[in-house]
């Protein structure tokens, strides 16, 4: 992923210039703590709310990155690999399934005898879940691969793995920790691969938010969403959507914590979207029409909660922060959730929180992309 294009920045605030600096260092040590991250953007005085503005002076590589052209089918592994008009129009197939699911019509059933390889790397609850029953609603057969099964790279090279199960199945869906694992299963694998969720991106949670996002406001386009925690996956696969489908997006983290620089590039040269990457939670939230949050510590990252908790003060989601957002925002969360530390059991149970509609609609919208991967 990694980028090539020389770009230089200017900062603007509201108060006299400070200094942004674009650093490459993998590994920081804090504490006592070796904490490997992506490259990120360091800004000085978070207090003060600012805009990060870059010209790109030559071009980023593709993010098409299956390493051969396949015939037919197309992987799903980072949103921008499609246009608005094809993103638009997954989402919209997502709403004319789940209506009919939701009407209990079973007659539905694209997916009658196919069968989906899932490979877990990374456990996880909601992701196996809506894959599994969405994909035997419209009548296919999954099969769940957990971590001892497989040991993707350990007891079996990943390009063996995906050659294999190429041969039994007509889809593969994985959830693994290291991005390349996804892009070399896609790269070896003749059937549609599904990034079910890496540590660099998270594309089938952020096409849910989508879908979630137009059933309760309308529309997508225009919006302000506003994330505040850790810039982490599902922060990049956000700008990897506003590189996209136009709409105003800010990422809120403690400094040191805002999303891989390159992703952040990338977004902004796309020219789409209206971007920020701020320090200020208080001042992002001001006229959001949705404010998202996720956990400070992610799978992998467990031994660094506590530190985390100490970094992230300030950046809870609770009463006082939704307040200021305004009362017509929303409050979204991928979950699993926390609560009482990146965001209070009150704005989790609010009347204006769609935590839960959201997590629904990981199945419809899974089910949209296996659709059309498959040619549907």
């Amino acid at each position: 992923m990694a980028a090539t294009a020389a770009i230089s920045c200017h900062l603007s605030s509201t108060s006299s210039p400070d200094s942004v600096s674009l650093s490459s260092a993998s590994s920081l040590s804090r504490s006592g703590h070796t904490i490997r991250r992506f490259p990120s953007v360091f800004i000085s005085s978070p207090a003060i709310r600012r805009r990060i503005s870059c010209q790109t002076v030559s071009s980023a590589p593709s993010s098409s990155v299956n390493g051969k052209a396949k015939a037919g089918p197309k992987d799903f592994l980072h949103i921008d690999d499609f246009d608005k008009d094809t993103i638009l129009s997954i989402l919209d197939r997502a709403k004319e399934v789940k209506a009919q699911i939701k009407s209990g019509d079973r007659t539905y059933l694209p997916f009658k005898g196919k069968t989906m390889a899932m490979i877990f790397a990374k456990p996880s609850m909601r992701t196996r879940v809506s894959f599994e029953t969405g994909f035997h609603l419209l009548g296919g057969h999954a099969i769940y691969l957990g971590p001892d099964d497989i040991q993707m790279g350990k007891r079996e090279e990943t390009r063996d793995i995906a050659r294999v199960l190429s041969r039994y199945n007509d889809i593969i869906m994985a959830r693994v920790f290291a991005h390349q694992d996804i892009l070399d299963l896609a790269k070896y694998a003749s059937i549609p691969v599904i990034n079910g969720l890496t540590d660099y991106n998270h594309p089938c949670q952020i096409m849910a938010d989508a879908l979630t996002i137009i059933e309760h406001t309308g529309q997508l386009e225009g919006k302000k969403v506003v994330y505040v925690g850790d810039g982490n996956n599902i922060v990049h696969s956000w700008l990897l959507l506003a590189s996209v489908v136009p709409f105003h997006f800010v990422c809120a983290s403690p400094r040191g914590y805002e999303p891989d620089v390159r992703t952040i590039k990338r977004a902004l040269k796309a020219g789409v979207s209206k971007i920020e990457i701020t320090n200020d939670p208080k001042e992002a939230v001001r006229g959001a029409d949705v404010v998202y949050s996720d956990v400070w510590a992610s799978m992998g990252q467990k031994e660094e909660a506590e530190y985390r908790r100490q970094v992230f003060l300030g950046f809870q989601v609770n009463e006082e922060l939704m307040e200021l957002a305004g009362p017509k925002a929303y409050f979204m969360h991928c979950l699993p959730a926390e609560r009482g530390v990146e965001v209070t059991n009150g704005v989790v149970e609010a009347p204006n929180s769609i935590v839960f509609p959201q997590a629904e609609n990981r199945m419809h919208a899974q089910n949209a992309i296996m659709l059309h991967v498959l040619g549907l």
